[in-house]
């Protein structure tokens, strides 16, 4: 498995979407989203996302909307002021040709960099996330 990182001094995405940080979140709201998610992408297997990683105060949660309806959401964690971790990213796919889970990572990219963030870690480097700008596969230590 090869693991991937967006540099995000090489970025320069707008913030640009409907969003806004969940600071109380309704983990059934975002169950809910998960599980729409995973069975829209037909999942063989997946990892649960646990009650206490919606509340972690090292974790922050982006909420997307459509309109006035939160659709997606992005769970990252911040390990220090210069590394954060997309952790999971999850949406209803009522409208594809959105493609949120690009542009929300895109987004991210925006609001982190302007923060302060150095990099971004995406986990594994799956093709579709070769298209952000900044994309680096990580090597051997």
């Amino acid at each position: 498995m090869i693991y991937a990182k967006i540099n995000l001094d090489k970025t320069n995405y707008p913030v640009k979407l409907n969003w806004q940080y969940i600071r109380n979140p309704n983990i059934e709201e975002l169950n809910t989203i998960y599980k729409k998610y995973c069975q829209y992408k037909n999942f063989k297997s997946v990892m649960p996302i646990f009650d206490s990683e919606y509340v972690d105060i090292k974790n922050d949660i982006i909420g997307y909307f459509d309109k006035d309806t939160l659709v997606a959401f992005s769970l990252l964690r911040r390990y220090n002021q210069f590394d954060v971790e997309a952790l999971q990213f999850a949406w209803t796919y009522h409208e594809p040709k959105l493609r949120l889970g690009i542009e929300s990572l895109k987004h991210e990219c925006a609001v982190y960099k302007n923060l302060g963030y150095k990099f971004l870690y995406l986990g594994e480097a799956d093709e579709y996330k070769s298209e952000i700008d900044g994309f680096e596969k990580l090597g051997p230590v």
